[in-house]
This record gives C-alpha cells, structure tokens and sequence, in this order.
C-alpha cells in the first residue's frame, strides 16, 4: 500500500511543527520538551520480551488516567515482564508526535488531533492508532459574573490550550456553528481565542485576562473552585455523550519490531481501565498521587473530585468522533481534507480484548488497507 498523501495549511502545518511552534508558544509558557518522569521503571520479574525498554509518553493530565494509574500501580509493567517501562511526560502534543516521528519514543498517549496531524505530518509513513484511552473531561468554564448565557460568549476571551490542539478545534468549531466569525490563525474574530498553557490559565482567569476557558480536565475544575461557572460540557455536543480524548498511539517502526511488546502495553491497558471502572476510588487516589509525583503537588479535593467523575476511560478508540474532529479541523480552516485511511490499527487491541471475553472495537473504515 502506497503512503496516502496529506497537504497541511498553513495553521496546522505550524501547530505540527516543533521549532515554529515554539516560538508561538514561548510567550504563554507552553514547554516544548518532554521530561523524563522518572529513571526506567523496575523490570518485573518474568521472561524479557524483545526489547529491553518501551518508551512510553503521557501528559499529567486525568484525560491521560490510563497511563498515570496503570504506571503507578504497575499494571502495565506486570504485563511487560522482564521488559522495562521508560515513561517520558509532555507538556504539548507537538512535541509528543516529534518525538514519535524522531524515533525517541515508541508508544504515546494523545489527543485526536495531534494524532491526525502527526499522521499527516509523517505522510502515514510513522504513526498508528492502536487502542482509545479516554472519552469526556472537557468544558467551557466562565466567569459567571461577565458571561450568564451562551450568547454571551460572544466578544469575550476564551482561552484554549494551543492552537490546533484538540479543544481548540472544538471552540473553533461551536463559535463557528453559532454563526460567529474567528481567524483561527490569530485567534482574533467575534470571539478573543487566547491560546494559554493550562498550568497558567487559572492565574490568567484570576487576573481578569481572560473571561473564560475551553479546557481539560483538572484545569476546568481548577476554575470552578477559583469561582467560574461550567457553561458547557462538551459531552453534550456528541452523540451517546462520548467522544475521544486520549488515543494510543506507536512508532509504526516499533509496532513492526516489536509486536509483543505493544501487544504486552494493550494488555495492560486494558486491564488498567478494567481496574479504574472496579475500583473509581482508589484509582483516583493513584491518579493524584502519580501527579504528585510528576509535579510535585497534588489536586484538592475540590478539584479531583468533579474532574475524576467527568472522564470516562475506555478501551474503544471511537474512531467515527476522530472522523469527525478531523472534519471540524478542516471547516475550521486549519486543516485540508485529509485522507486517514490507515491510521488505525487495532489488530493487537482486538486480540487482547478477544482473549479478555470482550467484542472488538471499530477503526470506522479508517483502518489498513
């Protein structure tokens, strides 16, 4: 099968490129650089698989609860065996997807559109979809004292994350089906589109530079307990109130070579989420404490408590919603309309739920072909 071919605008061309966004992002505090969260993980005892490490990338995020409590209670390492878990922690999905395509990470947990523009960037030469990981966990919270309806989000500032991430198209998007006007370049239009680092968007709704915001979980609940009011639940806008949030994605060189180790990953993924649904308390607590960990604070109460019920994990990657944020990328004018046949593989997914008495989950015709 021949690569498909992608031709990127302007917008989402930068929002994938690392050393263009950088420079874009400098200013609002993004970093651009992963970090390891830790030194290699304690192999655990059982045979070596064939590689001696899986690199695996996350963000500390709840929207990435799979990765942060199937690492910290070693329910992905048990599946790996002898093979060690090298994690690595990201602030921003085009840096995740350069270190993919650079070849310094093997597996990543991502949002949609990273993982769509990642796949285009690579022309589908590098990147597969293998397994979905989260569903929900995003909201527009406002300043309750400035904006009381929807209609008055007309003229405010609106922060998203960065421009062309997930949430991003998704404001994009409901601003345009209001009838409301934005260049997605500049942000500038009917509506201020503020592109803000989550970890500083609190601050900047404490300070008034912003009315509001269209983020991920904890950061919307961070604003709630500074006195913002959920305006929107995006679940609200899809249908079965679910739509993907976090993918897995791998190096399509690692999947080539090392099939049994993704494979070992999925496992325990998928056993991960299994433990998350049997155990919501406890998994909340290991999700707070891998933060802790990661960042050196973990969330309040007030904070993880909302956040924690309002993200679902789940092993179905709900391709036909990635079909469609990739729609709303290109009517947004981000994006020309690409061709994502192929980005999704979900053979070893489908074995492992087969082996755990499960059905399998669906591509949406986006598979190989």
């Amino acid at each position: 099968m021949s690569a498909p071919r992608f031709t990127l605008r302007r917008g989402v061309a930068a929002a994938a490129a690392l050393p263009l966004l950088a420079v874009a992002l400098t200013a609002c505090g993004y970093g651009s650089q992963a970090k390891d969260d830790t030194t290699e993980r304690t192999a655990a005892e059982g045979r070596k698989l064939s590689a001696d490490t899986v690199r695996i990338g996350y963000f500390p995020n709840l929207t990435h609860a799979t990765a942060l409590v199937g690492i910290q209670e070693g329910l992905i390492q048990k599946e790996l065996g002898g093979t060690a878990i090298k994690p690595q922690t990201f602030n921003a999905g085009p840096s995740e997807i350069e270190a993919l395509n650079g070849g310094s990470l093997d597996i990543g947990f991502i949002g949609p559109s990273p993982s769509v523009n990642g796949y285009a960037k690579s022309r589908g030469g590098n990147l597969r979809i293998i397994s979905g990981s989260a569903s929900g966990g995003v909201k527009l919270v406002v300043n309750p004292d400035t904006i009381k309806t929807l209609d008055d989000v007309k003229g405010k500032r609106i922060a998203t994350p960065q421009k062309g991430n997930t949430q991003d198209v998704a404001f994009l998007n409901w601003v345009s089906e209001k009838g409301w006007k934005v260049d997605a370049e500049s942000g500038k239009g009917d509506v201020s589109v503020v592109r803000t680092d989550n970890k500083v968007t609190p601050d900047a709704y404490k300070s008034g530079s912003i009315d509001g915001a269209w983020v991920p979980e904890p950061t919307a609940s961070k604003l709630v307990s500074e006195g913002g009011k959920v305006l929107l639940d995006e679940t609200s806008l899809w249908p079965d109130r679910k739509f993907v949030i976090t993918n897995i994605i791998v190096s399509r060189s690692f999947l080539k070579e090392h099939p049994d180790v993704v494979e070992a990953v999925l496992r325990g993924t998928v056993r991960t989420n299994t433990w998350i649904k049997a155990n919501p308390d406890q998994a909340k607590a290991s999700a707070n404490a891998a933060l802790k960990e990661l960042s050196g604070k973990e969330l309040k109460p007030e904070v993880i408590d909302p956040a924690w019920k309002s993200i679902q994990t789940t092993d179905d990657p709900l391709a036909s919603t990635l079909k469609t944020q990739a729609a709303y990328a290109v009517g947004t004018g981000l994006l020309d309309k690409p061709d994502l046949g192929g980005i999704y593989d979900l053979t070893l997914l489908n074995k492992v739920l087969k082996a755990e008495g499960r059905p399998e989950a669906s591509d949406a015709g986006l598979g190989a072909r």
